[in-house]
């Protein structure tokens, strides 16, 4: 039974045998990853690396992640998505890959995917990237496209294994699980990517793991000269005025998530417990990225979390909190309301700022001459209607290659 962000489980004796955790596996992950009762027996619970270690070999046939794949195609386009970002294509299913690349040539992908290939934690960087180059030379095309590598730094924040700056209150001398932790690995893994023309993804959900991500770009830059290859830093929960700074000064992706940004119940009074209320209430500085300069795009964790809504992102950009009746009538509350941010900036971490993360701001991202039919409509006026209608707006179409995907 999986946690809904993903990052931690919890196995019964049955499966903990299946997957071969005993105690000896228990001691080569770490106790942080896989909890032990007093005896030094797994008592089930596992974080990170042990889980995307078994959830992959769960039995799955590439016929299922096809129907997968295109089930969440429709719900996309239902939501008012033309093109999307998978940041870890292999990294729950090890044959997505081959499954996006059939589903391109029976004629059924019309989702723009534009894919990032997951890479085990301090993974050798020159074997992993021929790898990925070789599946890019292999797979992408139109509809199915590999952009580059993606490596988790670290967990989440709830489960206790985002890599913070600090200890956690509640653990003295711990700060968190650090995954891809090796400097020199990883400035090798950017060196080696920027050759093959590609960029890393990194899940950075703690501000140690965003500072230990930009002194590798900075000594990657140095190396390659490069700085517009737009490396792309995911979730961004805690992090700090230097590197804020840092992100626009590298030229790197701030990939942000206003739905993620309200006080709810339940998630807020366990950061509290965890980070502590002032730092818990300077979460998520999407307006700061913006003011220091930097490419701001919006996630949503496709096609794993059903968190995706272009109406509702407007609305927690601007509000940072939800429109009442979101969570099953559970109230939430603003939070950070200083790192709101307009309506142009929202749409433009929506349209334009995602083509320019995927190379791609000649073709996509905004509706002109030369440029690919996508677009959405909606009944109402994103930019200037009061902003409690747009969270009701309702999608009239929504359009790719000139053609209706969607139909209200």
């Amino acid at each position: 039974m999986q946690t809904g962000g993903g990052h931690s489980m919890l196995l019964n004796t049955k499966a903990m045998e299946w997957a071969g955790v005993d105690a000896e596996y228990a001691k080569k992950w770490g106790y942080d990853l896989v909890h032990v009762d007093k005896n030094g027996e797994p008592d089930g619970y596992l974080c990170e690396g042990p889980l995307f270690e078994i959830v992959p070999k769960l039995p799955t046939t590439v016929r299922d992640i096809k129907d997968y794949l295109l089930s969440w195609q429709e719900f996309a386009f239902s939501k008012g998505y033309t093109a999307v970002g998978d940041a870890g294509a292999e990294a729950i299913h090890r044959a997505a890959p081959q499954a996006y690349d059939e589903l391109q040539k029976e004629g059924k992908l019309k989702l723009r995917t534009y894919a990032w290939m997951y890479v085990a934690d301090n993974a050798d960087a020159k074997t992993e990237v021929k790898r990925i180059a070789e599946q890019r030379a292999e797979m992408s095309g139109e509809y199915f496209h590999i952009v580059g590598i993606k490596a988790f730094l670290d967990g989440v924040t709830e489960a206790h294994t985002g890599w913070q700056n600090q200890d956690y209150l509640d653990t003295p001398g711990y700060h968190g699980a650090e995954r891809f932790n090796d400097h020199d690995k990883m400035v090798q893994m950017i060196v080696e990517a920027d050759k093959e023309g590609m960029s890393v993804h990194v899940h950075s959900e703690g501000g140690g793991a965003t500072h230990f991500m930009l002194g590798c770009i900075e000594d990657a830059e140095k190396i390659t000269g490069n700085k517009d290859q737009r490396n792309v830093l995911a979730h961004l929960h805690f992090v700090t005025d230097e590197d804020i700074r840092r992100m626009a000064e590298t030229g790197s992706v701030a990939a942000v998530p206003p739905l993620w940004t309200p006080k709810v119940p339940g998630v807020y009074d366990q950061e509290i417990v965890y980070v502590g209320k002032e730092l818990a209430d300077q979460a998520y500085p999407i307006k700061s990225f913006y003011d220091a300069g930097a490419n701001v795009v919006f996630h949503s964790d496709y096609p794993v979390s059903p968190l995706m809504d272009i109406k509702l992102s407007f609305y927690s950009a601007e509000k940072r909190t939800y429109p009442k009746g979101v969570l099953d009538g559970v109230t939430t509350s603003p939070r950070n309301t200083k790192e709101a941010i307009t309506r142009e900036q929202s749409l433009r971490a929506m349209t334009i700022n995602v083509a320019h993360q995927f190379h791609q701001e000649h073709r996509l991202g905004s509706i002109e001459y030369g440029k690919i039919a996508n677009m959405t409509v909606f009944d109402c006026d994103f930019l200037h209607d009061d902003i409690e209608k747009v969270a009701q707006a309702n999608i009239v179409a929504t359009i790719v290659d000139g053609e209706e995907v969607f139909k209200a």
